[in-house]
């Protein structure tokens, strides 16, 4: 049974599409897929490894599909293979969602310049950022009716947040990656957009130094007082990939219970912090 309470109904009804980054029960590529689901779309879900086909294969099953297709972003022949699987499976497909970041912990503690290696700034940037091109590429080649593309983002991509660093870079090079990619397949009938999602209980999260002190900022600092919502972030990116979102792309849409636009907080006698 799922945590969250999505609207049901037919806005995606006979859309196909796929869906990347599914880690487990608390993902933002699964509260979106849920969504997805209720209004009638059919999902391919990507993973990478037995051990994450073990976690991933029972809410699958639970939404009541049976695609998944093992993709390891970082090898071109396994992408080759994955999206040659799904083009064989249906012909065609009519959104992506794009969920997929990665940045060693030794780089999301301390300082930014001290702390970012090589190599380890080159893998944030392919995982991160190179695979949302490559899979925007290869699911603009099966969506010959047009179609939409998510990724997602946060706000460190624009200001600094502690421990966030290189990830913060990829994701402002994913947020240019973004608008990039809107102008090349627009001429396609596809709309490419980003969601930034505020701080959400997450292995993402989990993995950054200090991840809890974010999410209990974002809701005391945020203009409605409260966290961000699965059914908020999943709501945006039903609107983005179904026709209700035609018109709008290249955008970075800010889920995040209004956090982004805070300059200064108040306190509770009126005042400001």
């Amino acid at each position: 049974m799922s945590k969250w309470s999505f609207p049901t109904g037919d806005l995606m009804k006979g859309k196909r599409g796929v869906v990347m980054g599914v880690a487990n029960d608390s993902s933002i590529a699964w509260g979106i897929a849920q969504q997805l689901a209720a209004q009638g779309a059919e999902i391919a879900f990507t993973y990478q490894g037995e051990n994450l086909e073990r976690r991933v294969r029972p809410l699958v099953e639970s939404i009541g599909m049976d695609t998944m297709i093992s993709a390891d972003v970082t090898d071109d022949a396994s992408m080759d293979a994955a999206f040659g699987q799904i083009k064989e499976k249906w012909g065609k497909i009519d959104f992506l969602v794009h969920s997929i970041a990665f940045a060693g912990k030794e780089e999301l503690m301390g300082s930014m310049v001290a702390n970012t290696s090589r190599e380890g700034f080159r893998r944030a940037m392919d995982i991160s950022v190179y695979s949302f091109i490559d899979c925007a590429r290869r699911a603009s080649e099966i969506m010959p009716d047009g179609g939409a593309i998510i990724c997602m983002t946060y706000l460190g991509a624009e200001r600094t947040v502690p421990s966030y660093n290189v990830m913060g870079v990829a994701k402002a090079a994913l947020e240019a990656s973004t608008r990039y990619a809107a102008r090349d397949l627009g001429t396609k009938g596809i709309r490419v957009n980003a969601i930034s999602a505020g701080a959400m209980r997450t292995l993402s999260l989990a993995g950054i130094r200090g991840g809890k002190g974010l999410m209990s900022t974002g809701r005391d600092w945020s203009l409605l007082k409260e966290d961000t919502s699965m059914e908020g972030v999943a709501g945006c990116a039903l609107y983005l990939l179904s026709p209700i979102g035609r018109s709008i792309t290249g955008e970075v849409v800010h889920v995040d219970a209004g956090f982004h636009i805070v300059g200064v907080p108040e306190i509770s006698d009126g005042g400001t912090a």
